[in-house]
């Protein structure tokens, strides 16, 4: 599937995927101004056009933006060199959205209808050391 940023500076190319996570943490609300619609696409991903500019927001990830019109482009977890893109570039892609992850930073004030799997921070952490 292909996608690019809201100016069209970055151009982004990974594998057609279909399903489609929100995740609730502070940091990507922060971030985004609401939950991440987050794409996993594992490490094959290619940009082209202007770079991404970096931001290290922890010590096992950075995201990455485009410089010319601030579009949130990707969440990448650097020790498996993971790649989890922003819904928003592939305007084209149907997606099912089937998770939910720090669904104990949720704010009171969003709920939303679908039927997805619900997972709290302590559990993704649970998961991604197991």
């Amino acid at each position: 599937m292909k996608g690019k940023c809201l100016c069209g500076a970055i151009e982004v190319e990974t594998a057609n995927q279909t399903d489609l996570g929100l995740c609730h943490c502070s940091m990507c609300r922060r971030w985004s101004g609401g939950p991440m619609f987050a794409v996993h696409c594992g490490s094959d991903v290619r940009f082209t056009g202007a770079a991404p500019t970096i931001y290290s927001s922890s010590d096992w990830a950075e995201r990455g933006f485009c410089a010319k019109c601030g579009t949130h482009l990707f969440y990448h977890l650097l020790p498996n060199n993971e790649y989890i893109l922003t819904a928003g570039l592939f305007q084209d892609q149907q997606f099912h959205l089937s998770n939910e992850i720090f669904i104990d930073e949720r704010p009171a004030y969003y709920e939303l209808a679908n039927e997805t799997v619900k997972l709290t921070g302590q559990q993704v952490f649970e998961q991604s050391t197991s």
